[in-house]
């Protein structure tokens, strides 16, 4: 402050000697501090064009906040050009940012801001060079399934005018799909098509969005029944209600079924000449394509390599805790023998059907019920938006993953949601019932991204935006955090817990070794039934996700052991100063960070702390 009021001082002499009047020290200083008020302010206004911007482009993101418009009836652009459109915007933001706001001038909050929107462009520039790279159809993310899935789960009816804007969406179905099969043939005749054994899934997963009425004979299909008993709750006559019902089937047959019969048709004849290779180092620069793939999804430089070998390592670390828990159960033999035990008692898992699918449910209320109390003496800051727990839904159970959540809407319109998919009881063992809570709902995901969704005074971006590394990172990391408030108290669920650790770290091993090393599907598979208890049926699910999924599932280690040892090094530098409830606010009230960021805020947490 001296130097600055000495620079200042030489100014005044300067304009004095000329004759002029010069302003105070105050007037200055005064000046400088409504500058950056105004730098700061206007940043605000800049992220929030932005996001009206991007919002403008995607329906769909405004379905998911719940914003009712003229766009409710709509389907997002998912034509190379859009893509290109909105690269080519977020280029120009970047440029634009850079030339009207100083760092140097801005809150430490939109200083933050100013460099995660440089990370998140980047990252989205890294990842356009292999923009033609993605499988279009897939098991796991193909829009034959999550159209239908968004009209299920996102897009309410509250008004005629909703229904309405439903229909709408079903005639659109048709030219959405329409543009996405020609992308899936032009990416083929490129060499960009999944292995042989996806098509199945994808054909499966069409076929069953049009069986049924209003296609055919049977019970209802998937979006016929769902706009039926969504109209059927509307305050309207029964009269207006038919003539709805009447629309939306007539949508399902001149738009639906002819876009998933071309669907299908296209995907049965790729299926014809689909190789049986599942890594992508087959195709041109795939090295390239998986170095980025790492790079955006765990927000580190390492290597394929690398993330083999801490795979490796963390592998080998779960199998000594394993052992340990092993001698409290009493159970003799080796670890391999432990495996078999926990994976063929059939003590360990529901029974298919109704009674079994309910009693799963059921344990996941009681694993909610044993933390929730416990919440407050953790976290400082908890979430509003509710928690529901769902089945996955019949038509998409088949090829979706284990579980997943959804987020809530910010103006409380939808809960957050925890799908379990009860498919195969078989491969959903009751000894996982608690973590796969933990993970997907509180303290896992649930918490973090309400939280997230409910930030105030931070651009959309950071507001609904995700960060792998940190967001799953987070929920591998709630697993634990359980364990550290009292939970697993049955040796048998604790083993549950060190069994779905032992599934990421071993994603690691199995994810690099595909898409780096070459593994065939068949040698990740065995890698896994030798390294784990996990279910037949669940590990060939899971193998085939890394398979189209590249890179995404090394996030979840990589982020878990960041914030374990963040957490760490926090209590070593605290000591007894050390706050539990303040490590965990500072984690999550900056929302999804990557994570070299978030050891920054940690660190300034710390020094705070030291201060204090």
């Amino acid at each position: 402050m001296r130097a600055t009021r000495t620079a200042i001082s030489a100014v005044a002499i300067a304009i004095a000697s000329l004759g002029v009047v010069a302003p105070s020290v105050a007037q200055t200083e005064h000046a400088a501090q409504q500058a950056e008020a105004d730098q700061n302010a206007a940043i605000m206004v800049f992220f929030d064009e932005i996001d009206a911007d991007q919002l403008a482009r995607s329906p769909l993101s405004k379905s998911y906040r719940g914003i009712k418009d003229s766009d409710y009836g709509k389907w997002d652009d998912g034509s190379e050009a859009a893509e290109a459109r909105a690269m080519d915007a977020d280029r120009s933001a970047l440029r634009e940012m850079r030339a009207r706001f100083d760092p140097a001038k801005l809150s430490p909050e939109n200083r933050l801001s100013y460099r995660l929107f440089e990370k998140r462009v980047a990252r989205s520039e890294a990842a356009y060079k292999y923009n033609d790279y993605g499988y279009i159809f897939d098991q796991m993310n193909g829009a034959q399934s999550q159209i239908p899935a968004f009209l299920i789960n996102i897009h309410r009816i509250d008004s005629k005018s909703d229904a309405r804007a439903y229909i709408n969406r079903l005639y659109g179905i048709g030219p959405v799909l329409t543009d996405a099969i020609g992308q899936a043939k032009a990416r083929a005749a490129k060499g960009i098509m999944p292995p042989k054994w996806v098509y199945p899934y994808v054909i499966s997963d069409a076929r069953n969005v049009i069986a049924g009425a209003p296609f055919g004979d049977g019970p209802d299909a998937p979006l016929y029944a769902d706009f039926k008993g969504k109209v059927g709750k509307l305050p309207i006559s029964q009269a207006e209600k038919d003539l709805l019902v009447t629309d939306a089937a007539q949508a399902l047959n001149a738009s639906v079924k002819p876009a998933y019969e071309a669907l299908i048709a296209e995907m049965t004849a790729q299926e014809k000449v689909a190789g049986t290779d599942d890594g992508i180092w087959r195709f041109k620069d795939g090295a390239g394509y998986y170095t980025q793939l790492l790079g955006n999804y765990t927000t580190t430089d390492m290597s394929g390599d690398q993330i083999h070998a801490l795979g490796l390592a963390q592998v080998a670390r779960i199998h000594k805790e394993m052992q340990a828990v092993q001698k409290r159960m009493g159970v003799k033999g080796d670890l391999k023998a432990y495996f078999n035990h926990m994976r063929t008692d059939p003590k360990f898992y529901a029974t298919d059907g109704d009674e079994g699918r309910a009693l799963y449910l059921t344990e996941t209320q009681k694993a909610y019920d044993a933390i929730k109390p416990l919440l407050p003496k953790w976290f400082g800051v908890l979430p509003q938006a509710p928690l529901v727990v769902k089945r996955v839904e019949e038509f998409r159970e088949k090829s979706a993953g284990k579980a997943f959540y959804q987020s809530p809407a910010p103006d409380g319109s939808r809960p957050g949601t925890y799908y379990a998919n009860l498919y195969r009881m078989a491969d959903m063992p009751l000894t996982e019932v608690d973590a796969l809570f933990y993970h997907e709902g509180v303290p896992g995901h649930h918490l973090q991204r309400a939280i997230q969704t409910e930030l105030k005074n931070v651009p959309p971006f950071r507001q609904f935006g995700g960060v792998t590394a940190y967001s799953e990172g987070w929920g591998l990391y709630s697993e634990k955090l359980a364990k550290d408030m009292g939970l697993y108290t049955d040796p048998a669920r604790d083993f549950g817990r060190l069994q779905l650790e032992l599934h990421r770290a071993i994603r690691l091993v199995v994810d690099s070794g595909l898409h780096h090393k070459r593994w065939t599907r068949e040698q990740a598979i065995k890698y896994v039934e030798d390294n784990s208890a996990d279910a037949p049926g669940g590990i060939v699910k899971a193998i085939e996700r890394y398979i189209i999924y590249p890179g995404q599932a090394t996030a979840y280690m990589v982020g878990r052991l960041k914030i374990s040892e963040l957490r760490d090094k926090a209590q070593k530098a605290l000591g007894k100063r050390f706050d539990v409830r303040g490590f965990h606010d500072t984690v999550l009230k900056s929302g999804p960070v990557p994570l070299d960021v978030l050891e920054e805020q940690v660190d300034t947490w710390i020094a705070s702390q030291k201060q204090g």
